[in-house]
């Protein structure tokens, strides 16, 4: 006997699995999982199912594999035990309650503890900062840890790879770590990698998607951390990309788009934390240990007053370390709060912080870049700007055609936070990042003379002015706001 399928089986197939898909979806989809974000990947299921389902089976889950967790917490037991007795230096006395509780928290969810005598130095000049790399990689004796988001040779970075070249010529070990999505089909790319090759670093790519070579993960997990360091001694972090201030992409040199950034040159004990991250994030990448500088983590002597904990963060740890901290600073303001961040889509929580404290009298700033280069990014950021300004908050649009890249934060006149992390959904949930909790009046000074700088360069955003914009632009905010949560 034959059973024939006519057009009225296929209906009822294509009903039968339409109905599967929309209850599996209510069970599957919340599960740890924002509401938010559950409920912004069911209405993409429900209205799409079948673009939808395809979605979500991509880039529906927001951690890593399982074994690179399970690498993210051994690495982290290790490096916590091994620093557990050694000399992070002397914090300052004095310390608040809050800000005790604040580190207690970092290091329960980050392996790393705080370290006191530290000296850091800002610098906010784009070609400077690659110069300033350049010459202490040239004072290197035993090795070079570079980790970056994107790394790419080009006329502004020659000077950085040469004294990689030169040091290496001469026996100093030159480890490489940089993102595969971030930099493959990038200008420069096959370049860079004949540049490392020949000058005999060790490097490979980070979160490589590369299936035939059974490397995979959700795509769209990136390792967005810019770090170097030089024989345990000196350290450079913060936000910017070694690559040119125009990224070399011709979109970006069209519209005369170039990028403002901030690092920080860091000496002391706290750059043996920054080096724990670079070794954690070699160990996911090779499977090797670095023993000879994980087992005597090397902590520099004295070299400031400064009070430092590096936070790492990203889908390899259980919680979300950066938003934790940033809610636990925001909560702990009495007098000023100044946010300075390319990429602001805050989740109800950051949101309800932020304009809580407006309501307690805190002075609130935002700095944000008047142009954008990532459009669905840029109309979710605008779709706070009313809510934010009604609160209270002044925002800064800083003048394009630059965008601003920095990422910092500060509170009051005694801390600050420096780092890779944007106040965005992507950097809480989805991208590798680290950031580093300063105290000490002396730093936050420093990070005062950068805003007014930033201040002097930017334009105000007054409610009387956004009220006025056109109603296609709203729209345009709104949807892509509703599209910000889908992770």
């Amino acid at each position: 006997m034959t059973i024939e399928f006519d057009a009225t089986w296929w209906i009822v197939l294509g009903f039968v699995t339409d109905i599967v898909i929309r209850v599996a979806a209510v069970i599957i989809v919340p599960r740890n999982r924002r509401p938010t974000a559950a409920m912004a990947w069911l209405l993409a299921i429900y209205f799409i199912p079948f673009v939808g389902v395809l979605l979500f089976l991509v880039i529906g889950t927001p951690r890593l594999p399982r074994t690179r967790r399970r690498k993210q917490r051994a690495i982290n037991d290790y490096i916590e035990d091994t620093s557990e007795g050694l000399d992070f230096g002397t914090p300052q006395p004095g310390a608040s309650a809050w800000f005790t509780s604040l580190v207690a928290l970092n290091r329960n969810l980050g392996a790393l503890p705080l370290a006191g005598d530290n000296l850091a130095r800002l610098v906010s000049e784009y070609q400077q900062s690659l110069d300033d790399m350049a010459a202490t990689i040239r004072t290197a004796s035993r090795y070079v840890n570079v980790e970056f988001y994107i790394l790419q040779t080009d006329a502004s970075t020659d000077g950085f790879f040469r004294a990689l070249e030169e040091v290496a010529a001469r026996g100093v070990t030159v480890r490489v770590l940089l993102d595969h999505w971030a930099n493959r089909g990038k200008p420069f790319y096959a370049q860079t990698l004949r540049r490392l090759d020949a000058m005999g670093a060790q490097w490979h790519l980070m979160l490589p998607v590369q299936p035939l070579k059974g490397r995979y993960q959700r795509p769209d997990l990136r390792n967005h951390r810019k770090l170097l360091v030089v024989d345990g001694e000196v350290a450079y972090m913060g936000s910017q990309n070694v690559t040119d201030s125009t990224y070399n992409l011709r979109k970006n040199i069209r519209r005369g788009l170039h990028w403002v950034d901030l690092m920080v040159r860091l000496e002391g004990p706290v750059v043996a934390s920054v080096n724990a991250v670079f070794l954690s994030d070699w160990y996911s990448e090779t499977d090797e240990i670095l023993s000879g500088e994980i087992d005597a983590i090397e902590v520099a002597g004295a070299a400031g007053t400064l009070d430092c904990q590096i936070v790492p963060s990203g889908p390899g740890f259980e919680f979300e370390n950066n938003l934790r901290l940033f809610l636990g600073l925001l909560y702990a303001a009495q007098e000023r709060i100044v946010l300075i961040s390319p990429y602001f889509v805050p989740d109800e929580a950051l949101l309800l912080a932020i304009t809580t404290a407006c309501h307690r009298g805190v002075h609130v700033e935002l700095f944000v870049s008047e142009e954008g280069d990532q459009a669905v990014v840029y109309h979710a950021q605008r779709s706070y700007y009313e809510v934010l300004l009604r609160a209270g908050v002044h925002i800064w649009m800083y003048r394009k055609p630059y965008i601003l890249h920095t990422k910092a934060f500060t509170i009051d006149d005694e801390v600050a936070v420096i780092g890779s992390s944007n106040m965005d959904m992507r950097s809480f949930g989805l991208n590798m990042e680290i950031s580093m909790l300063v105290r000490g009046a002396a730093f936050v000074a420093q990070v005062r003379e950068v805003e007014e700088k930033y201040r002097s360069l930017s334009r105000e955003l007054t409610l009387e002015e956004w009220l006025k914009q056109p109603l296609r632009s709203t729209v345009l905010d709104n949807l892509a706001r509703l599209t910000s949560a889908l992770q």
